[in-house]
C-alpha cells in the first residue's frame, strides 16, 4: 500500500509547521486551498489560526461540502486549536461537540502545560495553548483523550481527532503519529470494503 497522502488546509494560520511534522513522519503532504486539492487524500489537517477567517475561507472557497464528503468516504480529520472549533457542530459538524472560543483567555493568557494524553504512553505531552478553546459540550460517542483544569482539550470521535493546543509547535510528533495511525487504519477499512477512493 502506498504511503499516506495527507492534506493541510492552507487558507490561514500555521500550516507550514504541520507540513514539516507530517513529512518528518513519512507522509506525502499537500497544501489544500481548493476543492480539487482534496481529491485522493487519505486525511486532512485543519490547523490553528483564526477560526472565523478559516471558516470564511472554507465557505468562499467552496470547501465545506468537499471536506464533509472526505470524512463520509472514510478520510480522517485532525483539527488543532482554531481547527478544533472549525470541526465542531456549530461549524463543519464533523464531531459531536461544541468548542468555546478563546476559553483559556486571549493572547496574553497563552501558556504551556504538560498533558496526559490517552494512547500516547506515560510520558506527558507538552501542550502549547495560544488563545485556546476547550470543549464545552460533547456527545456520548466522543472520547476525551486529555483534559486541562477539568476541561477537555483533546478528543476523538471515529476518524476525527481534535485538540485545543498546537502540537506542531513542539518537537514531539506523537499526536501527529496518532493521526497517521488512525488514517492508516481508516484507509485499510475502506479498501477492505471495496471502496478504492
Amino acid at each position: 500500500m502506498p504511503e499516506l497522502l495527507l492534506g493541510v488546509l492552507a487558507i490561514q494560520g500555521g500550516f507550514e509547521a504541520h507540513l514539516r511534522m507530517l513529512r518528518s513522519l513519512g507522509a506525502e503532504v499537500r497544501e489544500v486551498r481548493s476543492p480539487g486539492d482534496l481529491e485522493g487524500l487519505d486525511g486532512l489537517v485543519i490547523p490553528g489560526g483564526e477560526s472565523t477567517t478559516i471558516s470564511m475561507g472554507i465557505e468562499s472557497g467552496g470547501l465545506a461540502e468537499p471536506i464533509r464528503a472526505l470524512r463520509r468516504s472514510g478520510g480522517t480529520i485532525f483539527g488543532t486549536c482554531a481547527g478544533m472549533i472549525v470541526c465542531d457542530d456549530a461549524h463543519l459538524g464533523l464531531i459531536d461537540a461544541t468548542a468555546a472560543r478563546n476559553a483559556f483567555g486571549r493572547q496574553l493568557q497563552s501558556f504551556e502545560a504538560d498533558l496526559a494524553v490517552e494512547g500516547l504512553g506515560d510520558e506527558a505531552l507538552r501542550g502549547v495553548f495560544i488563545r485556546a478553546p476547550w470543549i464545552e459540550r460533547h456527545g456520548p460517542g466522543v472520547e476525551v483523550l486529555a483534559s486541562h483544569e477539568g476541561r477537555p482539550v483533546a478528543v476523538r470521535e471515529g476518524g476525527v481527532l481534535a485538540c485545543a493546543f498546537h502540537p506542531e509547535l513542539t518537537d514531539d510528533p506523537r499526536l501527529h503519529a496518532l493521526f497517521m495511525a488512525m488514517t492508516t487504519s481508516a484507509r485499510e477499512r475502506v479498501v477492505s470494503e471495496g471502496d478504492f477512493r
